[in-house]
């Protein structure tokens, strides 16, 4: 369990991109429901659209059928998952990638959170596509997700290899 010596400062910084991260999404979901009707897309490039969708369930609109149930669920997940990334911040502020990683996956949950809490839906607006296929949309918190997990795993892969 490092800890660095300035844990308090480190603290505040992992907490602090983890905002930027909230602040980012929330910032571009308001766009997005001031400028698009549910349903809408906007062409961008020839493989990527702007669109308005409503995700009430989870990742590719797992239990989005449900009953209203997964709202509350998806929100306590998304809050008691926030604490124990928060104490793994208390815990490892020393370990740089590590921390940043978990405070990406911070961020990014607690964007998703907010949205459930506001709106009782994620709104999701990045559509991928190519050949007719399309990504399932996603958002800013979903992408800071995804990189927080990339680096865990790159994180773990670094700390093997020193371990030999």
């Amino acid at each position: 369990m490092a800890r660095g010596g300035s844990g308090g400062m480190r603290m505040l910084h992992w907490l602090a991109i983890a905002l930027i991260i909230i602040l980012a999404d929330q910032f571009s979901k308001l766009l997005i429901i001031g400028s698009m009707q549910l349903g809408a897309s906007e062409p961008v490039t020839s493989f990527f659209n702007l669109v308005r969708a409503h995700n009430s369930g989870a990742a590719f609109s797992f239990l989005a059928d449900a009953s209203g149930w997964q709202r509350w669920f998806f929100t306590a997940l998304g809050l008691g998952a926030a604490g124990f990334i928060v104490w793994l911040l208390r815990q490892h502020a020393g370990q740089t990638l590590f921390c940043f990683a978990i405070s990406c996956v911070l961020g990014g949950a607690l964007g998703n959170v907010i949205d459930r809490m506001a709106y009782g839906y994620v709104v999701d607006f990045l559509d991928f596509h190519a050949a007719g296929l399309h990504f399932p949309a996603f958002n800013v918190a979903d992408s800071a997700i995804t990189l927080g997990a990339i680096c865990m795993i790159l994180d773990e892969l670094l700390r093997v290899r020193r371990a030999r």
